[in-house]
């Protein structure tokens, strides 16, 4: 209660002086103050550490030799993502439906009538700290990696070799975005079950239904779905011939959320708290 108190406080505080600022730090107060921030976190650096530690301990060893030619190290590094993914885009779908969950919300829009600054602030917030946990989730699951891959396992392992930089800051990106696709979807529906289960429905039932189609959708569709699209990013070499560009399929995955995002910032101020 006393969280919740100064977070009001400090919303109050923003309205009066019409200072985006204030609304901000209110925001951070509230996020910093829900034990599914640190929980979320948790699991996500728990999953991205541990899957790494294995896949370097138990897996790269038995890889065959025909495996070592075609092998994304990468991507075997950050085996955790298929995780964490989940514990960042649940995350952030809580943070806007756990208010309206609360009956918060409707506090939070008294302090601050202009509903637009309220998202916008939780929406920044979110994705600072999405950034920072998830890249350096990202970066410490690679380290752990490198130090349990035995000797000689594997070359181009350097965060110098081509390609690996971009995909291990990449995986930090990734989930950013997903916890803002979240975000966006929890915005507009409002609810938590129902967030969650569209967010991780349009992660996982595309790829699914694309696997019932004929070859053709494969090729031309598949390469735009959001998973196929989105997970470029952090694949350091050796991409399919119908995949996307890195770059070129993650600003795909971010078209998606930035249509959930402004989709929940259209009908904000058309529903009632």
């Amino acid at each position: 209660m006393t969280a919740i108190a100064a977070s009001a406080a400090a919303l109050s505080t923003g309205r009066r002086r019409g200072d985006f600022t204030n609304v901000v730090r209110a925001e951070l107060v509230k996020l910093a103050t829900i034990r599914s921030t640190y929980w979320g976190l948790l699991v996500a650096f728990a999953a991205n550490i541990g899957f790494a530690v294995l896949a370097a301990a138990l897996l790269a060893p038995r890889l065959k030799p025909d495996d070592l030619t075609h092998v994304d190290v990468v991507q075997l590094a950050l085996a955790g993502l298929h995780l964490s993914q989940v514990a960042f885009g649940v995350l952030g779908a809580l943070i806007i439906t756990g208010e309206y969950g609360s009956g918060m919300i409707r506090t939070t829009f008294a302090a601050v009538p202009r509903r637009y600054t309220v998202l916008a602030a939780k929406a920044l917030v979110f994705a600072v700290t999405a950034l920072v946990t998830a890249t350096a989730s990202t970066i410490a699951a690679y380290l752990a990696f490198l130090a349990a891959l035995p000797a000689h396992t594997l070359t181009g392992t350097a965060l110098t070799a081509p390609g690996v930089t971009r995909a291990v800051l990449g995986g930090g990106l990734y989930l950013t975005v997903y916890g803002l696709l979240g975000f966006g979807l929890g915005t507009l529906l409002r609810s938590s079950a129902g967030a969650i289960a569209t967010l991780l429905g349009v992660l996982f039932v595309p790829p699914l239904l694309l696997d019932l189609l004929p070859g053709y959708w494969k090729t031309t569709v598949g390469p735009y779905i959001p998973m196929q699209a989105g997970t470029q990013i952090f694949v350091a070499a050796r991409r399919e011939a119908v995949s996307l560009a890195p770059w070129t399929g993650f600003g795909v995955f971010c078209l998606y959320a930035a249509v959930a995002l402004l989709v929940g910032f259209a009908v904000i101020n058309r529903r009632d708290a």
